[in-house]
């Protein structure tokens, strides 16, 4: 399969339609009719459904929509990668990164690497850990920014010196708002909203003291802005770690920590044996200085 015709098939799903497609690549639209459906002959399955006005991708459709997204991003950086000259330090750095406070500290470093190269440029990808384990291991991001345990197996850390605290989040009017702390027993018959990634075996489900199927949970969220929306609307207390929501006297909603207290240590992590170009090379070097 060409790296152009994954081009084309890309240009149809922007579009929506094979003459639209055809007129901004400035082909026939013959052409990439025929160009698609010996794609599909080669591939063995249909990929678009074409109707009068609009196509719609099949199930193999959209998987290959997805995957030629990640591999036409994976071509652009490595070209970046090879073209820059030995003596000119530029590109692109990509972390993901989840909801935290902890941010502060690829900023500050990005900031302080930028002024040494200017022509170096920073992008955060946001997602929860499941999203950044992922797109580290595909290779779309250079670096992750995760918390808890690491497969020392698969990835190399530097720890973070940040750390998350957990809480919960509720409205002013909540039956726990008048509290300073929150301990597990105040929230034994409460409404739960979790994030999606704490699994069974979690130090937040431990501190909770409860199994997880035996939680009243009501709802989950994998970016806190979200679960904040259902804290406002009643659904329930979201636990979360604090300093991600910004909380005013107009906000409707406060946050209480957790008694005894309970907090996340962070890490960033890289593939092992991974091969660096120079920018992401230097915003290493950068964060170690920063870290000690």
């Amino acid at each position: 399969m060409e790296l152009r015709v994954l081009q084309y098939f890309l240009a149809v799903t922007r579009e929506q339609s094979i003459s639209g497609a055809a007129e901004a690549l400035h082909l026939s639209q013959p052409t990439l009719s025929r160009q698609l459906r010996e794609m599909e002959e080669e591939l063995g399955k249909q990929l678009i459904i074409r109707g009068n006005r609009r196509i719609t991708l099949t199930e193999e459709g959209i998987i290959l929509r997805k995957r030629a997204e990640e591999i036409m991003e994976l071509v652009r950086k490595t070209e970046n990668e090879i073209t820059l000259s030995n003596n000119y330090i530029a590109g692109d750095i990509t972390v993901g990164a989840g909801e935290t406070d902890g941010v502060r500290f690829l900023t500050k470093t990005a900031k302080a690497l930028q002024e040494d190269f200017p022509d170096i440029h920073f992008h955060i990808i946001s997602g929860d850990g499941i999203s950044v384990l992922e797109n580290l291991d595909r290779g779309l991001i250079d670096f992750g920014l995760v918390f808890g345990e690491v497969d020392t197996s698969k990835y190399n850390m530097l720890k973070v010196p940040y750390k998350d605290t957990w809480g919960v989040l509720m409205r002013h009017d909540a039956d726990l708002a008048e509290k300073e702390v929150i301990t597990s027993e105040d929230l034994q018959d409460k409404p739960l909203i979790l994030s999606r990634q704490r699994s069974s075996r979690s130090s937040l489900i431990k501190w909770l003291g409860k199994r997880y199927e035996d939680l009243n949970i009501v709802g989950t969220y994998n970016l806190l802005f979200n679960g904040s929306l259902m804290v406002k609307d009643g659904m329930g207390y979201a636990l979360c770690f604090d300093k991600i929501i910004h909380i005013t006297e107009h906000s409707g909603l406060c946050f209480r920590p957790l008694m005894p207290e309970l907090s996340e240590e962070m890490h960033i992590i890289w593939k092992k044996y991974q091969i660096f170009p120079k920018a992401a090379e230097k915003f290493l070097q950068k964060m170690r200085q920063f870290s000690e």
